[in-house]
């Protein structure tokens, strides 16, 4: 049985270390598994490679829901394989949607087969106990799903607050990015445009 810590960032110029701290608090033995990738996908190259390794047993522990998945369709659906196949899924900052909770749920449905003698008497107490079991799988089945909604929620958010930002900045004159035709020039690329019109014989240096 292995524990391992999943770690991922959008972009390379984010920070990851923060992600990696907060899980070595808990679990210090945990291996560290850590991308620059996009949530959004489950195609992702280091979690495919610890997805397709996992046995019954192992641990997967996520600083957050988002660090999983994004897109709450497929974050559910990874969910509940890992589940089914064993593995245990630790959320640091949502701790009520771990596969404890799941487990916990299986460990509390009512499975007592009611043979009063009374035929219409079995079948509807029967009937109240299944009705009970399934509430009580669906409630947990819905806080695990509302949790990768909101994750999925806050991307978009973040996406409409940026684009209306700029839209504003543009209402109001600011200039968003550089300018169609225009050439950066860098103060340190100057020396090194000078060596290369030098030594280049692309340049008759």
């Amino acid at each position: 049985m292995c524990i391992y810590g999943y770690c991922r960032i959008s972009r390379p110029s984010q920070n990851i270390e923060r992600q990696i701290r907060n899980i070595k608090a808990i679990y210090p033995a945990a291996v560290i598994i850590q991308e620059a990738y996009s949530g959004r996908y489950m195609d992702r190259p280091q979690w495919l490679k610890l997805y397709n390794s996992l046995k019954n047993g192992d641990t997967v522990i996520f600083d957050s829901v988002s660090r999983m998945s994004r897109c709450a369709d497929d974050g559910f659906t990874i969910y509940r394989n890992l589940y089914k196949k064993g593995v245990n899924l630790v959320f640091l900052k949502e701790r009520h949607i771990d596969t404890t909770s799941y487990t916990e749920a299986m460990k509390n449905a009512i499975n007592i087969d009611i043979k009063s003698g009374d035929t219409a008497t079995d079948e509807l107490v029967n009937s109240i106990m299944a009705a009970i079991n399934n509430f009580m799988m669906n409630k947990v089945e819905q806080d695990i799903m509302r949790a990768f909604e909101q994750a999925e929620k806050e991307v978009q958010d973040l996406r409409q607050r940026t684009s209306e930002g700029i839209a504003t900045a543009r209402i109001n004159g600011k200039q968003i990015g550089q300018r169609k035709g225009n050439t950066l020039n860098i103060r340190k690329s100057e020396p090194i445009k000078k060596i290369i019109m030098e030594k280049s014989k692309d340049f008759k240096g």
